[in-house]
């Protein structure tokens, strides 16, 4: 049996190493991951006790709508309920865009190294992805706005961007969308927004409510600390989401996911604790790379990427043996690099004073 000729090509996604592989091929007892961006203070405590109350239905459908999710994040957004479609994590909703909008011979546009999701889910559905190189880490939206034809359906803006951290301003983006031809969508994938503290990241609500073919992604798995559930939404026009959700498959998000986004978006206590923590937590990092003469991108999420001047997979490699699990970026495509997730004060320390003796061992690249 032969798959369709336009998957054959296309990579398996590797995620981040587990904690127990790791344990377990390196005979560790200790190890910390620092490589999915995965929130380090875990959900807010109400969490708990909404799943609990949910075991009590678990022979039961959840609801295909997620009525009451989506009242809840329509309240906390100001937009209407028909405005929103949830899936299982932001990635579901990445691959209904794509399958309800893209048919062979169209066109994406994307950055060079951002998310894989888009040019893979691109790809599958026969759609030619249109790689614009990064300009300093961050895209580049002018290249990418000249990048547009008649032939481009979808735009995918990674913001802030997904390995390098980098953010594009409202500014920026209002003046990329003046550019962009009404027929169409640019996404704002919008994964890390909550963590943002600069003023300057755009309103994407608002320009949804200018622009029909705007669509902002969000997801339930980063500062919500909700990952293991796969909740994620989009939010858009109700003519843009009706025809996402068209495709989308029945019963596609758990009771359980819905029970525990509902009350994690009702504890912004938690977010902002969160939040201050993570601006803490990258200051620290930042200060530390100065300090070893490294270079990073600057960093708008919970996550940062460094020059370690070295082959990254040598690097990666050391920091493993001592416990500590990053992102090669051999592996992203910045060969010298790292990806790190912003951890606990003590999980920052611990990876510093790893990342110091690893530097001692690998010589630098000439």
């Amino acid at each position: 049996m032969k798959p369709k000729q336009t998957i054959i090509h296309l990579p398996v996604y590797q995620p981040g190493k587990p904690i127990d592989e790791v344990k377990r091929e390196l005979g560790l007892t200790e190890v910390i991951k620092l490589a999915s961006n995965e929130n380090p203070f875990g959900s807010s405590p109400h969490v708990k006790a909404a799943i609990e109350a949910e075991i009590a239905n678990i022979s039961l459908y959840p609801d295909g709508g997620a009525v009451q999710l989506t009242e809840a994040v329509a309240a906390s957004l100001g937009v209407e309920t028909n405005q929103l479609i949830f899936g299982a994590g932001s990635d579901e909703v990445i691959l209904m865009l794509a399958r309800a909008f893209l048919v062979p011979g169209d066109e994406s546009v994307m950055a060079s190294h951002t998310f894989p999701q888009y040019k893979h889910n691109c790809e599958i559905e026969g759609a030619v992805s249109i790689e614009v190189p990064l300009k300093d880490g961050t895209h580049d939206l002018d290249a990418m706005a000249a990048a547009i034809t008649d032939r481009t359906k979808i735009v995918w803006i990674c913001n802030p961007n997904n390995p390098t951290g980098t953010m594009n301003t409202d500014a920026e983006i209002k003046a990329f969308l003046a550019k962009v031809p009404a027929h169409t969508i640019v996404v704002l994938d919008e994964a890390y927004c909550e963590y943002n503290t600069t003023g300057e990241f755009p309103d994407s609500i608002e320009l949804i409510g200018q622009y029909k073919n705007v669509i902002s992604l969000r997801t339930f798995s980063k500062i919500y600390g909700l990952a293991s559930l796969r909740i994620g939404y989009g939010i858009g026009h109700p003519d843009v989401i009706r025809s996402i959700n068209q495709v989308r498959e029945p019963f596609n998000t758990t009771r359980f996911a819905q029970a525990a986004a509902l009350a994690a978006i009702n504890d912004q206590d938690f977010i902002a604790s969160c939040r201050e923590a993570n601006t803490a937590g990258l200051n620290y990092l930042e200060e530390q790379f100065k300090q070893l003469g490294l270079h990073s991108f600057p960093a708008h999420g919970n996550f940062i990427m460094v020059d370690v001047v070295r082959p990254a997979a040598d690097v990666f490699n050391g920091l493993l043996r001592r416990g500590l699990i990053v992102r090669g970026g051999h592996m992203l495509g910045f060969p010298t690099s790292l990806r790190v997730t912003i951890g606990s004060s003590e999980q920052n320390a611990k990876f510093i004073a790893a990342l110091t003796e690893v530097l001692a061992e690998v010589p630098v690249l000439v």
